[in-house]
């Protein structure tokens, strides 16, 4: 279900999170049954248009650190995810040690360098794809060594493989203004 970019009901500048409640979730599915008739989908439509605008959304993001070595840390990893960064190598570059820093990450995000890079790459691959980036370019863009390990990861973590995801992401836009 597309919407013309100058009248689209949610935030177009940036992937969003919007939360969707019952009604709405209803009407979204009704909305994907094949037989609806033109004139029903046309109604159906624009009552999800008014629910999507009066929906409560926001950016899609990453949390970002509160320490100035994890916020470093996370800076080197991201201003390049096709190099792999090692635990030791971050620890080394921002001035802490392994332990220190695998504490930060556990502290702040909840999860482990290893699992926290993982979402960091998934999360650079989404908007990626979004943008009509090709499977195999945004793997290596985010730092898989093949593209059958990354849509193996994307998979595990999204529960979609990254062609589907990006598929969806192209039907989702308006005829006409799509990336491709």
């Amino acid at each position: 279900m597309g919407f013309p970019p100058g009248d689209a009901p949610l935030p177009v500048e940036a992937p969003t999170v919007v939360a969707v409640d019952g009604l709405l979730r209803e009407l979204l599915l009704v909305c994907t049954e094949p037989d609806l008739p033109a004139g029903e989908a046309r109604r159906l439509r624009a009552v999800v248009e008014d629910r999507l605008r009066r929906a409560r959304v926001r950016p899609l993001t990453l949390p970002a650190a509160q320490d100035p070595r994890l916020a470093e840390a996370c800076r080197l990893v991201t201003e390049d995810l096709s190099r792999p960064r090692t635990a030791a190598w971050l620890a080394r570059r921002v001035g802490a040690g392994e332990r220190p820093l695998a504490r930060l990450f556990r502290t702040e995000f909840g999860t482990t360098y290893p699992q926290w890079r993982t979402r960091v790459r998934v999360f650079h691959a989404m908007l990626r794809l979004a943008d009509g980036t090709t499977v195999t370019q945004a793997g290596r863009a985010c730092g898989w060594a093949t593209t059958s390990a990354f849509v193996d990861t994307f998979g595990r973590t999204m529960g979609q493989t990254p062609g589907a995801y990006r598929a969806a992401a192209s039907a989702a836009e308006p005829e006409g203004t799509g990336s491709g």
